[in-house]
């Protein structure tokens, strides 16, 4: 009796939540972070598709004089019918084998039954009619002669650049046996079907007499019929042209016909089925590999517009990744990289760029394309030519929403996170495009996404000159703009529509919000931002201004940073300045219809009732009240942020007795059983409100009425190890809760039982 008189008597303390604990084990870090601080979701900013496949997207600011046109008309006499050497320049060795004539129908060409294209009548007139002109001309050219040089002259050739061609008899040969009668096909044949078959048949005939590439002495022949049956104005045909003509490696303003060719082909979605079937890609990836950079730069520019049009097709997009075509296009971005503004071909790089980072934009989708892209070094590239092109914005904002999509994926996220150049390079680009929202919003983003788990990256932001400015800069702008239309609306007597989505303006201040409080994570820069007035002072803004009704996102984080900042006690707190006025904001949030307000609510209350202030506050507004009501939830982080409270307030002695209220003890035991073995700390924050309750018992009766005998039995088997920890578990989940178990729940729930039984015991 002695033992139980002198626990009866002893000074107890009260439990309740410090703020900045002196120091800190593993186990409470853990705990303040589901306590306390949280990082913050939000959906990626939406892009739209494209209604029309275009060289510059409808957005763009490249205004019509200042970029190549997407619209152009192509006719025999847009080519060089003299031009026929290989685009390279350097001399090739004639033919030295006996061509081989192939019968596998595993080669991509050998077969000629391919599925032919659908014919239009009014195409099949339209050829006829250009088919009787275009003959006119030929046989007045002296197109295709029966014998093409006397025989004594077999063995020699045309003479270009000084250099002697010479043909093999097997050459001449298989010029007359395989190659001339397909272009006298080509010559008499009418109907397009017929002639795509043809063109088929070349394509192959060709490829057999290993004759792509390479110079002959007919080269020019051949190209001449090519290129005056573009005249014809078919798409089926004209990628069978295409195909024929981007294999022979012509060059010069041949390469640019041909590479205009391929564009106006794929700029139309319907031909998306011919050319995946045609296998036509593998010409375009060919001459983006292969052409000089700044010698052919316009060409290129269409070669790779025409490129960025199939990557608008699901089919072709995978048939890109396959081909590996990520790590040549980082290739080709690695080598634009290397032209500095000076350069006079730098501007015009830059429309190559626009194509380069936009196919790339569309490849990210895949997974296979953000491996390849991590891989082969996307990121630092990335980053120089986002830096060489900040004025340009079509391209800073095609990077940019590349690293947009990427960075919702941990890997990319982390591998741009250490390129340390990104955040000065997004700090640039805030400052110098601020009111470009769809550029800002999607820079936010990434950047939130960067904060989100690297407290590395919220360091290194926070440090670069300028950032915090920066971001208050964006938030008093859109702020602004948000006020505004807001004002704009009211007037016009409007209601917000689309209330599910938030507009522009709203978008950018709920991703702007989310950055602020993923830094405060941080425990330095967190305590900094504490005492940033500014910074509260537009989060406060928001609670007074937004309704939850006309954007839930954007009040629920606003009130989620409070929350974070609202953890620091620092010299010259914002929050703690302002914490009646945000209290009052609270209150409106509390009432509100949304459960995820009430709780987002209830967590800055947790925090802000450690003043006295602020509990008298929930007192005098009956909000303690509705903390008893909400441990009825069912939910345990409901039933944590109330219980947080409720716990805060037994700290006053005066306030003890209003836990009884609304049968507040009851509810509190019950959630004990209810949670109490899945989640021990939340079974310790009751233990302590309950301690801090009981600390002037005098009776069990009076003290915990009829519930006193259910908490003793809850009591004695939580604290039993056997019965308490589920040994089913896996070694790291049990080791988990021992600890929570352990350090935190035994001692708190070992003390309030001894109290109760020794109460207990001397009652009966």
């Amino acid at each position: 009796m002695q033992a139980s008189k002198n626990k009866s008597t002893e000074k107890p303390e009260p439990f309740y939540r410090l703020s900045m604990p002196k120091q800190k084990t593993s186990s409470e870090i853990v705990n303040e972070a589901r306590n306390l601080l949280r990082t913050l979701r939000t959906q990626r900013p939406f892009t739209p598709t494209e209604d029309q496949r275009k060289l510059f997207g409808s957005g763009s600011l490249r205004t019509p004089e200042n970029r190549p046109p997407s619209v152009f008309s192509l006719h025999a006499s847009s080519f060089d019918l003299a031009e026929s050497r290989p685009v390279s320049g350097i001399r090739l060795s004639p033919l030295d084998h006996k061509p081989k004539l192939l019968t596998s129908a595993k080669d991509e060409d050998s077969s000629i039954s391919l599925p032919k294209p659908p014919v239009d009548p009014e195409e099949v007139r339209k050829v006829s009619s250009a088919r009787a002109d275009l003959f006119r001309r030929t046989s007045q050219d002296n197109f295709l002669p029966a014998k093409m040089f006397p025989p004594d002259q077999s063995k020699n050739a045309l003479i270009q650049d000084d250099t002697r061609i010479i043909e093999s008899e097997e050459e001449e040969n298989f010029w007359h046996i395989k190659i001339l009668p397909i272009l006298h096909e080509l010559e008499n044949e009418d109907n397009i079907e017929n002639l795509c078959l043809a063109c088929t048949k070349l394509h192959q005939a060709l490829n057999e007499g290993n004759m792509f590439g390479k110079r002959f002495k007919r080269k020019s022949v051949l190209l001449k019929t090519l290129y005056k049956l573009v005249d014809l104005d078919s798409d089926p045909l004209c990628l069978k042209l295409a195909k024929i003509i981007l294999s022979m490696k012509v060059n010069g303003k041949n390469l640019l016909s041909v590479c205009k060719l391929a564009f106006k082909i794929c700029r139309n979605e319907k031909n998306d089925y011919i050319i995946q079937n045609d296998r036509f890609l593998d010409c375009l990836l060919e001459v983006l590999r292969t052409e000089d950079l700044q010698k052919n730069n316009e060409a290129l520019l269409y070669c790779m517009g025409a490129v960025k049009f199939m990557s608008g097709n699901a089919v072709l997009l995978n048939e890109m990744v396959n081909k590996r075509a990520v790590e040549m296009l980082l290739q080709l971005m690695k080598q634009i990289n290397n032209i500095k503004e000076n350069d006079t071909h730098f501007s015009n790089l830059g429309h190559l760029l626009v194509q380069l980072t936009a196919t790339l934009r569309n490849l990210a989708d895949l997974p296979q394309a953000r491996c390849q892209l991590i891989c082969n070094g996307a990121v630092p590239e990335l980053c120089v030519a986002l830096e060489q092109h900040m004025n340009d914005m079509d391209v800073c904002t095609y990077i940019v929403r590349i690293f947009s999509k990427l960075s919702s994926y941990n890997d990319f996220c982390a591998a741009l996170a250490d390129c340390s150049r990104c955040y000065v390079l997004f700090l640039a680009l805030l400052n110098k495009h601020q009111k470009k929202q769809d550029l800002v919003v999607r820079i936010v983003f990434i950047l939130g996404n960067l904060t989100a788990n690297n407290n590395q990256a919220r360091e290194q932001f926070f440090k670069e000159k300028g950032s915090v400015n920066t971001l208050i800069s964006l938030f008093q702008t859109y702020h602004k703009l948000d006020l505004n239309a807001e004002k704009w609306n009211h007037g016009r007597g409007e209601e917000k529509k689309n209330q599910k989505h938030p507009s522009e303006a709203e978008d950018v201040l709920i991703k702007l919000i989310r950055v602020l409080a993923n830094l405060s994570i941080h425990p330095s820069v967190g305590a900094a931002l504490a005492a940033a007035h500014h910074v509260v002072e537009l989060l406060v803004r928001v609670l007074e201004y937004k309704s939850i009704d006309d954007c839930e996102e954007l009040v629920i984080n606003a009130a989620a940073t409070i929350n974070n900042l609202s953890y620091y006690k620092v010299r010259s707190s914002a929050v703690e300045d302002k914490k009646l006025h945000i209290a009052e904001m609270l209150l409106k949030l509390l009432m509100s219809n949304s459960m995820d307000g009430v709780v987002e609510a209830v967590r800055v209350f947790g925090n802000l009732s450690q003043y006295h202030e602020i509990c008298d506050f929930i007192i005098q507004k009956k909000i303690y009240k509705f903390m008893i009501a909400l441990l009825d939830a069912k939910n345990q982080d409901v039933c944590f942020s109330a219980c947080g409270v409720l716990l805060n307030l037994t700290v006053d002695k005066n306030k003890r007795a209003l836990l009884k209220e609304g049968g507040g003890i009851g509810k509190l035991v019950d959630c004990l059983q209810d949670f109490g073995p899945a989640d021990w700390q939340l079974a310790c924050l009751i233990c302590k409100t309950l301690w801090n309750y009981s600390e002037n018992i005098t009776s069990t009766a009076s003290c915990f009425g009829e519930d006193t005998d259910t908490l003793l039995v809850l009591l004695t088997s939580l604290l039993d190890e056997e019965l308490s920890l589920d040994y089913s578990l896996n070694r790291d989940l049990r080791d988990y809760h021992r600890i929570y178990w352990e350090t935190e729940f035994k001692p708190v729930a070992g003390k309030l039982l001894d109290r109760i039984q020794s109460h207990h015991s001397s009652q009966l």
